[in-house]
């Protein structure tokens, strides 16, 4: 079980939208649905893009610099389920969201 850090208030990041944090020395991508929030590695498999600065639509975020595509909530990539970016559990706790990281 890991370690349960702050990375956001929920004000900051409105549903349909991203933003990218550094957490614990990582990059991750946070990212507001209806559904709730959800959190991935922040760089992109492909060439080292920034997830969270790519187009979020439904629950799938396009890198923007080559177009590969990510389900935020699983980490896979769209077309090669072999390819899958680390995800993090997501909590709410007042007005600060939350990651478990390892």
């Amino acid at each position: 079980m890991g370690q349960w850090v702050p990375i956001a208030k929920t004000d900051e990041v409105a549903t349909g939208t991203s933003k990218e944090c550094v957490v614990e020395g990582r990059i991750v991508a946070l990212f507001s649905t209806e559904d709730g929030y959800y959190a991935i590695d922040g760089i992109c498999a492909h060439a080292g893009g920034p997830i969270a600065e790519g187009a979020l639509n439904g629950c799938v975020v396009t890198c923007p610099w080559h177009g590969w595509q990510y389900e935020i909530t699983t980490g896979e990539h769209c077309l090669n389920p072999q390819i899958r970016l680390q995800t993090f559990p997501v909590k709410v706790e007042g007005d600060s969201v939350l990651v478990e990281i390892s």
